[in-house]
């Protein structure tokens, strides 16, 4: 339904490393630096699992900070974007686990980003 989207972080260094280190249990990575001729000079980047879909671009923080969800192949997925995470400076802002409330199968975890971005992990996958 979504093609890509965005968010604009404070410190796009701290951004990187995060998403970086987060992301990669997921099979998601930096694929692109967009040239400073490009951007103005800004620092922009996008990662994906293919080509770019998430993009971050340096500026003032995300106000109000926002919510993004990125699908993981199984828990143990969750659990490790959860742990690689919290070392790439992260926030914990739920342990991996079930959630069933919102689906039976709804197993995702949850990270405050260098913002307080929350971002998450989450499979519908049963075990």
């Amino acid at each position: 339904m979504i093609d890509h989207t965005g968010l604009s972080v404070s410190d796009f260094d701290a951004a990187k490393t995060f998403y970086d280190g987060a992301l990669a249990p997921l099979g998601i990575r930096h694929t692109v630096t967009l040239p400073a001729e490009i951007t103005g000079g800004v620092k922009v980047g996008g990662w994906g699992r293919e080509g770019p879909a998430f993009w971050l671009h340096e500026g003032a923080a995300q106000t109000p900070p926002v919510h993004v969800a990125f699908t993981a192949g199984s828990r143990a997925e969750v659990a490790a974007f959860h742990a690689a995470g919290l070392k790439a400076g992260g926030r914990d802002n739920g342990a991996p686990g079930l959630r069933p409330h919102y689906h039976p199968n709804y197993y995702g975890a949850f990270l405050l980003d260098p913002d307080g971005n929350n971002i998450e992990a989450v499979c519908h996958l049963p075990e």
